[in-house]
């Protein structure tokens, strides 16, 4: 199984690679794990004039990497228990979670996706939204695993 997890920022904060880096090695037990950074100079400009351009811009830098089983991360999507969220993995052996930039997502990105979900109600920081969805992506494969993580 090969997983992606794409997100929208210029770096990452040390605290936040060395946790992202240490899920990312666990997780190797059970997929290839790869995080994509991607922060253009467009999505830089589109940021500073407006919610509608940096949209726009996110769906345009995301759009060629739809392959696979495509997850989008949105305050407005499922909200999953983990062993709901374990199931997100027997759809297909390419899954893609996106997480959003500032301003999220254009509804036009969503409806290419095959999965909206919301790790919580709660609005998360960006790296924070990342390290829990690591620390799922994780879970969720120990629960499909039968490996005793979870519990």
């Amino acid at each position: 199984m090969n997983i992606k997890v794409f997100t929208i920022e210029k770096s990452s904060e040390p605290a936040i690679e060395m946790l992202t880096k240490e899920f990312t090695k666990m997780i190797s037990r059970f997929a290839k794990m790869e995080e994509v950074k991607i922060f253009t100079k467009p999505i830089a400009m589109a940021q500073s004039i407006g919610p509608h351009e940096a949209q726009n811009a996110y769906t345009k830098a995301y759009e060629p990497h739809l392959k696979g089983y495509n997850i989008a991360l949105d305050v407005q999507g499922d909200v999953l228990d983990s062993e709901a969220f374990s199931k997100l993995f027997a759809h297909d052996m390419h899954v893609n979670f996106f997480i959003g930039g500032a301003f999220g997502f254009e509804e036009a990105f969503l409806k290419q996706t095959q999965k909206i979900i919301s790790l919580s109600r709660l609005t998360y920081a960006h790296k924070i939204a990342k390290v829990v969805l690591f620390e799922q992506i994780y879970r969720g494969l120990c629960i499909s695993n039968n490996h005793p993580y979870h519990k």
